[in-house]
């Protein structure tokens, strides 16, 4: 495929042997072994070698080893220190009651806070998206930074994925995200002071984001690793969270067939709706693509600011394939504000398991995130407006976990609830967000809605960031999403290949 100035990296680069070497000898100094995407996909495959050392690897560490471990299929930790006891074979997730949602349709799933490091599923998306560099001489460790623009969780994984690599990593996301996110930064980066830029604005500034990206490139040693245009970000999750979730889809209807009738995801980089692509190519999905009610950029051209932390905004990614998306909704950050409290207090789990919520179920929603929240909401959106039934499955993931927005949990109690959150508020919250879920804000799209939506994208990608119309246009036809489909084995050929090269080994 050509290359033009999409970030596209197939073939090696051709002034990329320098950097190749120096990459090799860096990892081989460091005894680095490299995961492939199909291992990521199915780790019952990773060397047996590997996975025995894993068990005596911390898996919040900045240990090689963790690579191996940025897959879904990791087991539960019972305690928040504790380490993976091991693998599952299914990815862990639950199964929401129609006593939570409201509606027939069977709406499940995935945990993304299993994933090593971050406790959050962008460390695959860094990992994706670093690797393709590395493998095709486009990174150097021993001479370049990584720069990882990002509102959170990419950029902790792209901080996580560069100490463990021994290269320089450097977080750009909104001074306004969560207190959580900038502790864990402090701790992980060489130096904060440098390593740490906070841009202007909340989880709706992306364009400060690029602002910023856009000084750094201005020295050559700066690679920049934009989630939001890198396609091995979209082809991470192709590979590997798509088969994942299929996995999780067949066994819950291993015992009560169904049909996966639709996937959900917060539009975000647009990294993770490529997992929607591959359920769309396997089970015939319809893709929910879902932003904030507060920023309603894909249905309204709209705009603004909102805390549903991690969904990306006030632009189209350059790597959400828009023209095979089915649906738009937009969750209002009130809605995703209240119920994190109503999941996370003791009113609020009084209140489910009196409204018929089994008590187990209630103790995972501690696993929901405000995002997580947001596709929990848009899927019951999708179920209605479509009239999905019993028989059918949506699948979603849950980002992050609840533990990252203890500090907003505690913000919004101080405005909105200063004397308590008791049952009366619970039941308020309940009745408001979850009893009867609004549609206002969905909206099935047609092929003049789609066209609408990747127009909107010309004023970043093209107008803003230089992207060339044509390579801009191309993306409009599945024949270029298929197109990079074949990279996938590709990146895998070019890791086996380095790792020979470096002949590090776990053993």
């Amino acid at each position: 495929m050509t290359e033009s100035n999409l970030a596209i990296f197939g073939d090696f680069a051709p002034d990329g042997q320098q950097s190749y070497d120096n990459a090799v000898a860096r990892f081989r100094q460091q005894n680095i072994v490299l995961p492939t995407f199909a291992e990521l996909r199915t780790p019952s495959t990773i060397d047996p070698v590997i996975l025995d050392q894993l068990t005596g690897v911390e898996k919040d560490a900045p240990d090689a080893r963790n690579l191996f471990r940025v897959h879904w299929f990791n087991e539960h930790a019972d305690e928040p220190g504790d380490n993976f006891p091991g693998q599952v074979d299914v990815p862990t997730h639950i199964e929401l009651p129609p006593e939570l949602t409201g509606v027939d349709a069977r709406i499940v799933l995935a945990f993304g806070n299993r994933f090593p490091m971050i406790r959050a599923h962008k460390v695959l998306a860094a990992y994706s998206c670093l690797v393709a560099r590395l493998v095709t001489g486009r990174f150097d460790p021993t001479a370049n930074r990584a720069i990882w623009p990002s509102t959170g969780n990419y950029a902790r994984g792209g901080i996580a994925i560069s100490k463990i690599m021994g290269c320089r990593g450097v977080a750009i996301l909104p001074e306004g995200m969560s207190r959580e996110r900038f502790e864990w930064l402090e701790r992980w980066t060489t130096n904060p002071d440098e390593d740490v830029i906070k841009t202007f604005g909340t989880e709706s500034n992306v364009k400060e984001i690029y602002d910023a990206c856009n000084e750094l490139s201005l020295d050559p040693t700066n690679v920049i690793l934009n989630q939001f245009s890198e396609f091995s970000n979209h082809l991470g999750h192709y590979a590997v969270t798509g088969p994942s979730l299929e996995t999780v889809f067949e066994h819950v209807t291993a015992d009560r067939p169904g049909s996966l009738a639709a996937y959900v995801s917060a539009s975000g980089s647009a990294g993770t709706l490529g997992a929607g692509d591959y359920l769309k190519d396997s089970h015939g999905a319809r893709i929910v693509a879902v932003e904030a009610l507060e920023c309603p950029t894909m249905l309204y051209n709209g705009y603004g600011d909102h805390n549903i932390q991690g969904i990306g905004d006030k632009h189209i990614p350059l790597i959400h394939n828009v023209t095979n998306t089915d649906m738009a909704v937009a969750i209002s950050d009130d809605a995703t504000n209240k119920l994190d409290i109503l999941f996370n207090s003791p009113a609020g789990k009084r209140l489910l398991v009196d409204r018929g919520v089994d008590g187990e179920l209630v103790d995972m929603l501690v696993d929901f995130g405000y995002s997580s929240i947001c596709n929990t909401l848009a899927a019951i959106n999708a179920a209605k407006v479509w009239g999905l039934g019993s028989d059918d499955v949506i699948m979603t993931v849950a980002t992050d976990g609840s533990d990252l927005y203890n500090s907003d949990r505690e913000r919004i109690m101080s405005t909105h609830y200063a004397g308590g959150f008791d049952d009366a508020e619970a039941a308020a919250v309940f009745d408001e967000h979850l009893a009867d879920v609004d549609i206002t804000h969905a909206r099935s799209l047609d092929e003049v809605e789609r066209d609408r939506i990747f127009n909107l994208g010309y004023f970043t990608w093209v107008e803003q960031q230089g992207v060339e119309l044509d390579d801009f246009d191309r993306r409009r036809s599945q024949d270029f999403w298929n197109g990079l489909r074949p990279l996938i084995d590709q990146w895998d050929d070019k890791i086996r290949t380095f790792n020979n090269a470096t002949g590090a080994s776990f053993g």
